[in-house]
């Protein structure tokens, strides 16, 4: 029989009988964190889109750039599309976080002799296994051509929602078009769509800044048409105790297939490097 002369419900019937054999689901992506993988049911899957919010300098770059990182080093294609950095910085970011090493060291050649060989270690680890890193374009409707172009990518990294408004109409209605575009490619190209998003609702006047849902404002789109919302808090941010250095929260305030819930991370800030506090990577 061939693979076109099965039903749809019997491919998804082959699916789960495998997935219950101890096979990845085949239509997940892992974040490489192994707690939230395990809250999302082995990962982000392909056609949902994930939003990760937060503060200023809270780190949703660097999150957002492990992940990418973590789902090609697990054998799943990847990209990160950037208007915050170039190429070239996020290279630089990508050293430190896999060498362990100061990104300002990195910067100005000052490495110690086991700072460099994590590095080189790190660069000859990550040859084959690199997503693809570019510029985003403005506008959700040139983020949405981009992915749509982008051949056998399973998980597509967008940083960050702020950058789709083009400025040439009301940026709230803007921000929400574009949330529905990518919603409707990650669909159509079969893509997991993990975005970045600054929530400017956040701040030092405000009571309790751990993000809620209505912190994501562009009209309640994300809120509407994202399948997962990730929030990022870390504590040190906030509060001056030195318990609170490196505390991080991740929430999951949405999960349209599963529990609502939070993990606990920690942040390496001199490598901006996040690591799994129930499973660290060694």
């Amino acid at each position: 029989m061939r693979p076109s002369d099965i039903s749809p419900l019997s491919q998804l019937m082959q699916r789960m009988d495998a997935t219950a054999d101890g096979a990845p689901p085949q239509d997940s992506v892992t974040s490489g964190f192994p707690s939230l993988d395990e809250l999302l049911g082995g990962g982000f899957r392909r056609g949902d889109l994930v939003v990760l919010g937060g503060d200023v300098g809270v780190g949703k770059s660097a999150l957002a750039l492990a992940i990418a990182l973590r789902a090609r080093q697990g054998g799943r294609t990847s990209a990160f599309y950037t208007s915050e950095m170039s190429p070239s910085r996020v290279l630089e970011r990508v050293l430190a976080m896999e060498g362990r090493a100061r990104i300002d060291d990195i910067r100005n050649g000052s490495l110690d002799e086991p700072g460099r060989a994590g590095i080189g270690a790190a660069a000859v680890r990550l040859r084959q296994q690199l997503p693809v890193i570019e510029a985003l374009p403005a506008g959700g409707g040139a983020a949405a051509r981009m992915l749509q172009s982008a051949l056998d990518v399973e998980l597509a990294v967008v940083d960050s929602l702020q950058a789709l408004a083009s400025g040439s109409r009301d940026q709230e209605e803007e921000l929400a078009d574009a949330i529905r575009q990518l919603k409707s490619t990650a669909v159509e190209s079969s893509v997991a769509v993990l975005l970045t998003a600054h929530l400017p609702r956040l701040g030092p006047e405000r009571r309790g800044a751990r993000p809620t849902l209505d912190d994501f404002g562009a009209l309640g789109a994300v809120k509407q048409h994202a399948d997962v919302v990730l929030a990022l808090y870390r504590e040190e941010l906030y509060e001056t105790s030195a318990d609170a250095q490196g505390a991080t929260e991740l929430a999951i305030l949405k999960n349209r297939n599963g529990p609502t819930s939070y993990i606990d991370l920690y942040f390496y800030k001199q490598w901006l490097r996040f690591e799994d506090m129930v499973e660290p990577d060694r």
